[in-house]
């Protein structure tokens, strides 16, 4: 077949897709069709070109063309950019076979017909129509420009074709790997629907089978989305489709850029890691599993840990949905979303806490236990709180001493009705899994572990080596002077270093001297000619052993007293 007639069969193809109209109307096939229905008037029998349209007008449509196909902003071949659109379109055949539905007679032959069509468009040669492009304007004297488009032609269709690679956690679900093992290339992609089954199955039809994570928004920040995508909202089986309107202004919003967290990232409290763990993995095989309350001092890692274990299982279908306390109240909205889809939620509250019994308070209380409606079988909460019974306590909620010995002698329990309400919502979560803050050798562990996977300290530093030990030493000074003992106050220690000097060396600042070798709390430095400027210390540090030291190098001395300066200021 000619090109002329490649044209005309190409245009057929995206004309004629019924169920994936949203890769027919994508910004990729869009103008692709522009462009086709403009080159479809140059037949081999006509006459010269320049009669049937315009040079200037085949060259902005090849313009928004290549534009649209790179914004789509992926490392993709032609090809695969069109698989890439079939396998995350949202249509009624991608949600039948994400649910392992059978598919009626119909859809089942309108899907089949749409997939031939989208594997003959992606086969569509795109460099050979580069050419005769570049051919029709070099008839129209456009030399610079038609080798323009000739080489812009070899590079979109000799795009790179990577071999399957396993997917990264938190990554794109649909990697060209992927793509490549679903949609063999040259093939009929019919032939491949028991595969796309088996993908939407495990990660989700549509935004669902792109990204690992999301967030829900509120439902008046649902139309003004700022560009971002939102998942739309499918009512569930069995709810009237004249209820769907209302909710429409709810939506899932994905998180584009996640927290890259892992669980190699982290360090120490490998008990606590292990229970979630080993409930997430119960939840992935479909057994028994609770709802988690990571409850501990701050900056322990409890929000770092359920994003890391979600990130470890993502290729297993596992989804992160955030909502904050402000939106708890739109929980029977969220469940009957996630209830309609195939894969498994966490659904996460950081840092959850109440002054009082609100309504948002009973609403996580009814998810939880206790509700008219089960929470879904593919939902689990996780919550974070510095607060081990998740509501501000007063002294005047608790039972005076002469109450209580009332009430255990009289069987009086309105005495402890408040205590009661306050803890039915801790007590509803299956597992409390307590985080407190570690002890010193902890601390520097964890310091020590970033710190060498940030490239800031050798591995093969020995225990008493010279590197090691000034390390350590800076760590504690830093813990003393700022947040206290913390893996984020290890973060924040070895990110300073790493934002302060190249990876490996812990250099002295220009103008510092060190009189001595470092001591056991520190080291006395001295400026050049002037009395360095510190900020004192955190609330809650002693500056005698945070690191004041007097002019004869005893710590807390009266004379001349001035504070310690890290060696990198």
């Amino acid at each position: 077949m000619n090109i002329s007639g490649r044209i005309y069969a190409a245009l057929a193809d995206i004309s004629g897709l019924s169920l994936f109209i949203n890769v027919r109307e994508s910004p990729v096939l869009a103008n692709l069709r522009t462009l086709l229905e403009d080159m479809a008037g140059d037949r081999d029998d006509s006459p010269v070109f320049e009669e049937a349209v315009g040079a200037l007008d085949i060259i902005q449509d090849w313009a928004a063309f290549t534009g649209s196909f790179i914004l789509c902003q992926r490392d993709y071949s032609f090809y695969l950019t069109v698989a890439w659109l079939a396998l995350t379109d949202d249509n009624p055949y991608t949600q039948a076979a994400e649910r392992a539905e059978t598919l009626p007679p119909v859809l089942a032959a309108m899907a089949k017909a749409d997939l031939a069509r989208l594997g003959r468009i992606a086969d569509f040669d795109i460099r050979g129509l580069g050419f005769y492009i570049a051919d029709i304007l070099r008839k129209n004297g456009l030399e610079q420009n038609a080798l323009s488009v000739e080489e812009e032609s070899r590079v979109f269709w000799a795009a790179s074709r990577p071999a399957p690679a396993a997917r990264g956690p938190g990554a794109l679900s649909c990697d060209a790997g992927v793509l490549l093992r679903i949609f063999p290339e040259d093939g009929n992609w019919a032939l491949a629907m028991p595969a796309i089954g088996d993908y939407l199955r495990t990660f989700g039809a549509g935004l669902l089978g792109q990204f690992d994570s999301f967030y829900w928004t509120f439902p008046q920040a649902a139309e003004g989305t700022g560009g971002a995508p939102v998942f739309p909202w499918y009512p569930a089986p069995g709810l009237p489709s004249g209820g769907a309107p209302a909710f429409l202004s709810y939506a899932l919003r994905p998180v584009l850029n996640p927290d890259p967290v892992t669980l190699d990232d982290l360090c120490g409290y490998e008990d606590q890691r292990n229970v979630v763990i080993a409930n997430t993995l119960q939840f992935l095989e479909g057994r028994a599993a609770n709802n988690l309350l990571l409850y501990g001092d701050r900056g322990t890692g409890k929000s770092a840990t359920v994003k890391a274990v979600c990130r470890e299982f993502a290729n297993q279908g596992l989804k992160l949905l955030e909502t904050g306390k402000a939106d708890l109240s739109d929980l029977p909205v969220i469940l009957g979303l996630l209830a309609a889809r195939s894969q498994k939620f966490v659904l996460f509250i950081d840092d959850l806490s109440f002054e009082t019994t609100d309504d948002s308070f009973r609403s996580l209380k009814a998810l939880l236990e206790g509700g008219i409606e089960a929470r879904p079988s593919n939902v689990v909460v996780y919550a974070t709180s510095n607060r081990r019974h998740l509501v501000k306590e007063r002294t005047a909620d608790r039972p005076a001493t002469a109450e209580a010995a009332h009430a255990a002698a009289s069987g009086d329990v309105r005495a402890f009705d408040t205590m009661q309400e306050q803890f039915s919502l801790s007590d509803r979560f299956g597992l409390t899994v307590v985080f407190i803050a570690p002890g010193q050798e902890e601390y520097l562990a964890i310091a020590e572990h970033i710190a060498i996977k940030r490239g800031v300290l050798s591995p093969a530093a020995g225990e008493e080596s010279e590197e090691r030990r000034v390390f350590r030493e800076n760590a504690l000074r830093w813990e003393r002077w700022f947040n206290g003992r913390s893996p984020r106050t290890a973060v924040q220690y070895v990110d300073w270093l790493t934002s302060s000097h190249p990876a490996g060396t812990i250099p002295e600042a220009p103008g510092f001297a060190r009189k001595a070798p470092l001591p056991g709390a520190g080291a006395e430095l001295s400026a050049a000619g002037s009395t360095p400027a510190a900020a004192g210390p955190a609330a809650g540090s002693s500056p005698g052993t945070a690191g004041a030291v007097g002019s004869s190098g005893t710590p807390g001395g009266k004379s001349g007293v001035r504070l310690l300066k890290f060696p990198w200021e």
